[in-house]
């Protein structure tokens, strides 16, 4: 069993997105999940800091003390412990790293506080502590590709983590393809194209699809991801060509809807992505369901992810109801 260390606040969605990238998923405090199993794309992950074997749980310090004497040390290397305390937990992570430091120092242990060889992870969270030896810490780079940092860039654009989040929640990975009708400055294509699905990523307004090329050349894709313009309601593609549709409506007084009423773009841009994808992720500015119970999308799950005080995104996952029973 892995220990899931969530990042953010929001548990239900990065609870959510790791459910998509490993098996049997739960939350078990705040900040807290467990996994019985991860996949092979899980070190793409976006909303989870570090994924470890799972030792226990423990409801005090002295639980927690006892529970590591009772598990089997590393039996060479050196060992560190790194612990967080979240969400108004009981104890403070120094005296979580000195108090189970000791026990490795009494077990002969050599200890590296800088680069160990193995690593105790230790999640306080509310009255309980979770302890794990550490696997994978993803390397994540998102601070490196702030929209505002590349080549084009426009007011609005997606965060990448939000936008890795939801690549993953379409099942974006080598060989599968991801359909982006509406790539805006090509924050879905980048994420999708880094983790190594084909992309295809298309827009109505010509400076966007230009500075989506531009943006995937600067960071290498160029190869793996194909540009049109395009209206999203009339693709020039294949019935089913793609594994999974991401897009993020367009909303505000500068968005274009292509001459349509918005209403009218949403309808025919959720049928248009049925024919073309098995599956898909839309965000919007508001709730679509009046909208996808109009197609033959069946809706997943809704989820929402507020950006600021006037801004909520609302993160609608459409599959075909007949795939999913």
């Amino acid at each position: 069993m892995y220990l899931l260390e969530l990042i953010g606040e929001d548990d239900a969605f990065s609870v959510f997105e790791a459910a998509c990238l490993a098996a049997d998923v739960r939350l078990v405090a705040p900040g807290v999940a467990f996994a019985d199993a991860v996949g092979p794309r899980i070190s793409q992950i976006a909303h989870v800091r570090a994924i470890s074997r799972l030792v226990g749980r423990a409801t005090n310090l002295d639980e927690a003390e006892q529970l590591l004497r009772n598990t089997s040390m590393p039996s060479d290397g050196s060992a560190a412990v790194r612990a967080r305390s979240i969400r108004g937990a009981a104890v403070g992570s120094q005296p979580i790293e000195r108090r189970l430091g000791a026990v490795f120092v009494q077990a002969d242990l050599t200890i590296d506080l800088d680069d160990p060889d193995h690593v105790l992870r230790v999640v306080a969270s509310g009255e309980d502590c979770f302890l794990g030896w550490q696997e994978l810490v993803p390397g994540h780079g998102f601070s490196a590709r702030q929209p505002t940092d590349r080549p084009f860039f426009r007011p609005g654009s997606l965060a990448p983590r939000l936008a890795r989040a939801i690549v993953n929640m379409a099942g974006a990975g080598p060989g599968r393809t991801v359909l982006d009708p509406m790539c805006g400055t090509g924050g879905f294509a980048i994420e999708a194209g880094l983790v190594g699905a084909t992309v295809l990523a298309s827009d109505i307004e010509p400076v966007m699809v230009a500075g989506t090329r531009e943006n995937l050349r600067d960071y290498g894709l160029s190869g793996s991801t194909e540009t049109y313009l395009a209206d999203a309601c009339r693709l020039p593609l294949q019935d089913g060509i793609a594994t999974a549709a991401v897009f993020d409506v367009p909303y505000g007084r500068q968005s274009s809807f292509g001459g349509r009423r918005p209403d009218r773009l949403v309808r025919a841009s959720l049928l248009e992505a049925d024919r073309l994808a098995a599956r898909a992720v839309v965000l919007a500015d508001r709730s679509l369901t009046e909208f996808i119970e109009e197609t033959p999308w069946w809706l997943e799950r809704r989820l929402e992810r507020r950006v600021h005080r006037s801004l909520t995104r609302h993160v609608h996952v459409l599959s075909h109801e007949e795939c999913d029973r």
